[in-house]
């Protein structure tokens, strides 16, 4: 059994790994020095939906921390509540008290995020004419087997975790994309902090970057302040859950805990 697990979850990396490559440059580099909003942006979404993904690019792009709200299909917990706010069950689905907007529609939520959020507040050619079908980010979910598309059929009657569960991720990164589906998939509210690459230097996996020799994050950066500063070392994911005390690295066993303690 132990032997299938670990096979299941090789398979899982192989695939989140192919989504990446799909749509790369998108979701690994993003400012060292973010504009963060007073109050925590509420993005309502999920992890298969490719609308969703352009929108979380950009959040990787500007190294902002979020409030995630997953709505999978066949969601109970969150989707009625955008239902109600906005009229539709429609995402992605941005709630900005910084400036009193609620927004649906993936390119008006860019539009937003750079226009608020960014220092340049101008949005970069790359994002001005995205398609309106999002072909590459479809493909990318169906190489990732369209995890984090359904809402688990365990959730039924389940209370969501009081306080919000906490993922250091960037959108890029294969193995914090099987934790993000699995928070979809269970339905657990989190915040996101944003650390992708800031520089260059950062580039590549951990044990074969491009700037050879130990790894040292940018000085003040985001990655040095937050995670680094935090733990020691820099490797995502990273999750803390304030309702246990539980804190912990590695996609495959924090996959394991959310199954046992919320699934």
């Amino acid at each position: 059994m132990k032997n299938n697990t670990g096979k299941r979850h090789r398979t899982k990396v192989y695939q989140a790994l192919a989504s990446t490559f799909v749509t790369l440059p998108r979701g690994v580099m993003g400012t060292a020095f973010p504009k963060q909003p007073e109050k925590p942006l509420k993005l309502y979404e999920f992890e298969a939906c490719p609308y969703c993904r352009r929108v979380r690019d950009v959040i990787t792009r500007l190294n902002l921390d979020v409030e995630i709200y997953p709505c999978p299909k066949n969601g109970t917990r969150f989707r009625p509540m955008v239902q109600a706010l906005g009229g539709q069950a429609q995402f992605p689905f941005l709630i900005d008290e910084n400036t009193g907007d609620q927004l649906y529609e993936s390119k008006a939520i860019i539009e937003h995020l750079f226009a608020n959020y960014s220092r340049k507040s101008k949005v970069p050619l790359s994002y001005q004419f995205l398609p309106p079908f999002a072909l590459v980010g479809g493909l990318a979910t169906a190489v990732n087997s369209f995890d984090g598309m359904t809402a688990s059929a365990n959730n039924v009657n389940r209370e969501a975790p009081e306080q919000l569960l906490e993922l250091w991720s960037f959108e890029a990164s294969p193995f914090a994309r099987i934790v993000r589906a699995k928070l979809t998939e269970l339905e657990i509210p989190y915040k996101l902090h944003s650390v992708p690459k800031e520089r260059w230097q950062d580039q590549g996996p951990a044990n074969a970057r491009l700037k050879p020799g130990k790894y040292e994050p940018l000085a003040d950066g985001k990655r040095a302040q937050e995670l680094a500063k935090m733990q020691g070392k820099m490797q995502v994911p990273f999750l803390i859950d304030p309702n246990t005390g539980v804190e912990m690295f590695e996609s495959r066993q924090i996959v394991k805990y959310l199954n046992k303690q919320y699934g």
